[in-house]
């Protein structure tokens, strides 16, 4: 009756450990969680079953140690929501394969693809050939997203590809340079829309044409 007990307690707790993990990681696919993120959940139902199956385990120590790696995720998630920078560490950064029509090679190389790899991407994206690529961005879920190439008559309607340039009142100089654009421009375009104070802007984006759509705090509530 005692083992009865002891197991019905162990299943219970674990299951309630890994309804916490679940609560944590929100309403993300699979596809969107991040390398941390996924690993974690892994970690954590592996410690969970063995404390269930295995009764030589010390269960209130080894629940305290799944218990602290649940904070710890907890933790990790809420500093990587606020601060950008730990974000771009945690999450990482959506990397530009394609530019322009032209096949990136530095960037293949730093990501540890091949040609073959970048084909296959592609093809999930119904796009079976590279011509008709203007960009592939590899995100940091690992998925590729992809911009075709207009057909001539669109192609002088568009300057840019769509690019988030503020984000939560912040200026994203590496956008603004990846887009040719300057300080200046920002400023001009923001004065334009009446917008005098960066930080009122959730978010600020570089269109195709050349517009800047903007998204204020205000916007939200």
């Amino acid at each position: 009756m005692a083992n009865m007990l002891e197991i019905l307690l162990r299943v219970s707790l674990g299951f309630a450990i890994l309804l916490i993990l679940v609560r944590i990681i929100g309403n993300k696919q699979l596809g969107q969680l991040n390398v941390f993120t996924y690993i974690s959940g892994i970690v954590i139902g592996s410690m969970v079953g063995d404390i269930i199956l295995h009764s030589d385990i010390k269960f209130f120590p080894s629940m305290l140690g799944v218990a602290l790696w649940v904070v710890f995720a907890i933790l990790v998630e809420l500093a990587a929501l606020k601060s950008i920078k730990f974000r771009e560490v945690f999450d990482g950064q959506p990397i530009i394969l394609i530019k322009k029509g032209e096949i990136l090679y530095g960037a293949l190389k730093k990501e540890r693809l091949n040609i073959d790899d970048l084909t296959m991407l592609l093809r999930t994206n119904n796009v079976f050939s590279i011509g008709d690529v203007d960009y592939a961005i590899l995100e940091p879920n690992g998925d590729l997203s992809v911009l075709k190439k207009q057909a001539k008559r669109d192609i002088a309607e568009q300057k840019y590809i769509p690019t988030i340039v503020i984000f939560e009142g912040r200026v994203i100089a590496k956008n603004l340079k990846e887009l040719n654009l300057t300080q200046s421009w920002l400023d001009g375009a923001l004065g334009k829309l009446g917008i005098k104070d960066r930080l009122d802007i959730l978010y600020a984006e570089v269109q195709e044409d050349g517009q800047l759509y903007v998204k204020t705090c205000a916007d939200q509530k």
